[in-house]
């Protein structure tokens, strides 16, 4: 039984050496010692790109790094940022182009900006047949999800036999029906700590959907899973995440480990276009 973390930040500051295997306690061996043998790494701008990198050359088989300007980091300096990603994608292999996507949250300042980022890096993906990690969070009486969903549709060529690009919608928290419209475009559903929130609302989406459309992870070192909740997340944690899961689609954890890491697996192999 193995799992794979599609979604941490395993570069960050909060973990520091212990990100290392070279112990025990280390970051990357806890996760081992709980069958999680892979850990995708989304990218947030310039700045956290040398620290990913540093990961997915010292363990090749184990991180595995995205590229991507993640929304919140969208500013004045979006045409720069994007400049670095683009050379980053035209230099480098990347699993996924990610993270990206939209933030009505924390500042609206740049929002015309993120939507621009966000068309860019979605062409991007499907120029280069990449799969998108999203970021969609609302705020400000606007919905993220909907405006991110009205885009990918809006992008997408009505002739194409796969007409719009194929991803994940990373830390999914949206209703059942934002569920069936990401289903029915394509996406696959990131699940991780929220779902062992009481009130994270997943118990009201879970059950109705099919394991086929999710795959598991952490977002580390955010949104830790009960008993860790407030605390520093890391990828050893996704056993929490599965077994929430489980109890929740009424299956095994084991079969919830084999179906969303088949599912993943599907994304790293599948080349569309938008």
């Amino acid at each position: 039984m193995t799992f794979i973390d599609t979604h941490a930040h395993i570069y960050d500051k909060q973990f520091g050496a212990e990100r290392y295997t070279g112990g025990p306690e280390g970051m990357l061996q806890n996760a081992l010692n709980q069958q999680v043998t892979q850990v995708w790494m989304p990218n947030c701008d310039a700045e956290t790109i040398p620290g990913m990198m540093a990961l997915a050359t010292q363990f090749p088989n184990q991180c595995l790094p995205m590229m991507g300007l993640h929304p919140t980091y969208v500013n004045e300096t979006m045409e720069q940022e994007l400049a670095v990603v683009e050379s980053q994608l035209n230099a480098h292999e990347f699993i996924a182009v990610g993270e990206i996507g939209l933030d009505f949250y924390w500042d609206m300042t740049h929002v015309d900006r993120q939507f621009e980022a966000f068309r860019i890096q979605l062409e991007w993906a499907s120029q280069r047949r990449l799969f998108v990690s999203m970021h969609t969070r609302s705020g400000h009486e606007r919905n993220a999800f909907a405006e991110a969903a009205d885009l990918i549709e809006k992008l997408s060529l009505p002739n194409r036999r796969t007409p719009h690009t194929r991803g994940i919608f990373h830390c999914f928290v949206g209703t059942l029906d934002e569920a069936r419209r990401a289903i029915e475009m394509g996406f696959l559903l990131g699940i991780g700590g929220v779902a062992t929130f009481k009130n994270g609302g997943l118990d009201k989406v879970l059950p109705h959907i099919d394991l086929a459309n999710i795959v598991l992870e952490t977002d580390s070192p955010y949104l830790a899973p009960i008993p860790h909740r407030g605390k520093r997340n890391e990828p050893a944690y996704i056993p929490l995440v599965a077994a929430r899961v489980a109890e929740l689609m009424d299956v095994s954890v084991a079969e919830v480990a084999r179906q969303t890491t088949e599912n993943a697996g599907r994304l790293l192999k599948t080349r569309v276009f938008l």
